[in-house]
């Protein structure tokens, strides 16, 4: 992609292999329609952009219930985060090809993002990097279950993904798969995407606060992963039964969003789209930390999405990859993987 043109001789160098071993490569990836011709031209690649936070997770996590004022023994963790971050090296973990658009500063933190990312397969040419702001943090306290009880998000630094910035970006969209992004980025982006991107949009509105973010664009947004208060907000009811439930996601839809999944209490997930509406379950049972379950959910939800498949699918692809991530302490949960996803949804992949 990045040189068509190439010969085989430097082609060979690059890969550290053999001038006829690169011609057997070749030939075999023409004959299976990856090379489409003469010059090495690739077919387009099968990717999904990222657009949204990438930062470091610290939080504390008591041993038993929280001393409120007071100290409480436990013990600190701290992983790579931000919820662009989290969805695109789920995805990466799913084998779909994923770029990620999101901010870093010039520090220690930046670095340890770009590592991971490298280390993942995660393409961050597109992002931004700049000496003038540090890289985000999410501090958090969970309690003893695992359920975070409070946190203080430093997303200044995604004030710089502007509008203009993401316009720039605009050719990568359209050939996308689909667009994700989180509401960490200034509404004016969000509302460029929106318009501009020819590509499904989902969205993940990370906050009460910042889920406002969408309310102008819910009719150019493909599918929404969002928790109950957050559905409030996109909705405008508030939400304390399943009648209030499903009529906030009748709503939702009335405004434009053609899949809305609503991660519920105690586990389940409520799911609409315009042929039918049910609740969908937790599967698996075991749960250490609730950090980054709806991001592993989006990117199951994608994985459906890409494989064509309907609502019900994608929910249980969705569910299936949150149950697996929070069964570690990590954001991040390693062992999630399609074989594994596919086994515990019980869906043919």
């Amino acid at each position: 992609m990045e040189n068509p043109m190439i010969s085989q001789e430097e082609l060979a160098a690059k890969a550290g292999i053999a001038r006829s071993s690169a011609a057997v490569h070749i030939s075999n990836l023409m004959k299976k329609g990856y090379i489409l011709g003469k010059g090495y031209v690739t077919n387009g690649p099968d990717y999904c952009v990222v657009i949204g936070s990438a930062g470091i997770d610290i939080g504390g996590m008591p041993y038993d219930a929280l001393v409120e004022g007071g100290t409480s023994e436990g013990r600190a963790v701290w992983s790579l985060g931000g919820v662009g971050r989290n969805v695109a090296h789920n995805l990466r973990l799913l084998g779909i090809g994923t770029k990620l658009i999101t901010a870093l500063g010039n520090d220690t933190y930046a670095r340890r993002i770009i590592e991971s990312c490298e280390e993942a397969g995660i393409e961050l040419a597109d992002s931004l990097k700049t000496a003038k702001a540090d890289t985000s943090v999410y501090l958090y306290i969970a309690d003893e279950q695992g359920n975070r009880k409070l946190a203080v998000s430093d997303t200044r630094i995604y004030e710089n993904l502007t509008a203009n910035f993401v316009t720039a970006k605009m050719e990568l969209l359209n050939k996308a798969r689909m667009v994700i992004l989180d509401t960490n980025i200034p509404e004016e982006t969000i509302a460029q995407v929106c318009a501009r991107c020819r590509a499904p949009v989902f969205a993940l509105p990370v906050s009460v606060k910042s889920a406002g973010r969408l309310l102008e664009v819910l009719d150019r947004i493909s599918v929404v992963v969002c928790h109950k208060a957050e559905a409030e907000v996109l909705s405008g009811i508030r939400i304390h039964d399943k009648d209030t439930l499903e009529r906030a996601a009748d709503i939702i839809m009335e405004k434009g969003v053609k899949n809305v999944f609503i991660l519920a209490e105690k586990g389940g997930v409520y799911c609409a789209c315009y042929d039918e509406q049910f609740m969908q379950s937790r599967i698996g049972t075991e749960q250490v930390s609730l950090s980054g379950a709806e991001d592993a959910f989006m990117a199951g939800v994608v994985l459906g999405y890409m494989k064509h498949m309907g609502v019900r699918q994608m929910a249980k692809l969705g569910q299936a990859a949150l149950g697996i991530a929070v069964e570690v302490e990590e954001t991040i949960n390693t062992q999630l993987c399609v074989p594994a996803v596919a086994e515990r949804a019980k869906v043919e992949l």
